[in-house]
């Protein structure tokens, strides 16, 4: 896996680090032919909920649509610090890069993730979503190492769809990338920082979607026929942070987004997603100009968006989660 290693601050230069996931340190390849797949056992299932939750998003509950703000979840237990595009536009991918952290998780059943979401359709009924990036899930996978995934629904989450290779749908064409395997090296306080870059883009022939990683590097791909609206095209991006907030113990949870640090510490301390791009109806890459930010709970989590010439159009978000300001 090919990481970037950020060193001084955004204006500063970049160098690149050659890494990989961490099966890799081992020396393992896949034969030719073969794809690399991170096998469930028996422990992973008993940890979900029940064989029907297993590698399952709850459903999105949505905002009051009085703001104009994309459906997210706000009454099932989830917080976001997102960036968004907006209005309702014809687009056909997105990209970004994207700072990995390890984020501390106060209960097992709680997740904390950075990613994409490419958007169409109700949030209600019928909504298509293509997601991938981080998170940390220790009952999807056991343990609390950032891991690459992907995720897809047609109905709004509600009966189809799952986490990267758990069900039908996602098909990897690459040997050398497990979906759902670690990611190493990760961001630390005030040291090195590390960031992945993800693509999602469809097909103008085919009418596949297909995930990219790194510069260049083809992950696989979401076939047409799983969706209704994005057989088209999408309408809207999300960019940036999801968490459960299970409140397990009576208050916030302490669940970090990101690093666990707000948007204003910035640099080294705040975790990031920098060069945000949409692709446009001839398949072009594009710098997003204008997005909106969107955090329903800045005393836990926030982002601040802003525009460089090296970062393009980025933001800053995160946050620790129960503190003094956020019970």
């Amino acid at each position: 896996m090919k990481v970037e290693n950020v060193e001084n601050n955004y204006n500063g230069s970049e160098e690149t680090e050659h890494s990989w996931q961490m099966w890799h340190q081992n020396g393992e390849k896949c034969p030719k032919g073969t794809i690399p797949v991170r096998r469930s056992s028996v422990h992973d299932v008993l940890r979900a909920k029940s064989l029907y939750h297993y590698g399952k998003k709850p459903t999105r509950l949505h905002l009051d649509r009085n703001v104009e703000a994309p459906d997210v979840v706000s009454g099932n237990g989830h917080e976001h610090a997102i960036a968004y595009t907006g209005p309702s536009q014809e687009i056909y991918g997105a990209k970004a890069t994207i700072n990995v952290w390890e984020p501390k998780i106060e209960v097992m059943s709680e997740f904390s993730l950075s990613q994409i979401w490419v958007l169409s359709g109700s949030f209600d009924t019928d909504l298509n979503s293509i997601e991938a990036g981080w998170q940390v899930s220790p009952e999807l996978y056991g343990d609390s190492r950032p891991r690459l995934f992907t995720y897809w629904t047609s109905d709004a989450y509600q009966a189809t769809g799952c986490y990267n290779l758990l069900c039908s749908g996602f098909l990897q064409t690459n040997n050398r990338i497990a979906i759902g395997a670690a990611i190493s090296p990760i961001s630390s306080v005030s040291g090195n920082q590390f960031d992945i870059t993800i693509v999602i883009w469809k097909d103008p022939k085919i009418g596949n979607w297909w995930m990219g990683f790194g510069e260049g590097t083809l992950i696989g791909y979401w076939p047409a026929e799983l969706f209704t609206h994005l057989a088209d095209h999408a309408n809207m991006v999300e960019w940036g942070g999801e968490v459960v907030n299970s409140r397990a113990n009576g208050e916030h949870t302490s669940t970090q987004m990101g690093s666990g640090h707000f948007a204003e510490d910035g640099f080294g301390r705040s975790s990031y997603f920098r060069n945000l791009e949409i692709v446009d109806a001839d398949n072009s890459l594009s710098s997003v100009k204008d997005i909106a930010t969107l955090a329903e709970n800045t005393n836990c989590y926030d982002i601040k968006s802003s525009y460089s010439n090296e970062w393009g159009t980025y933001f800053y978000f995160g946050g620790p989660g129960n503190n003094p300001q956020c019970q």
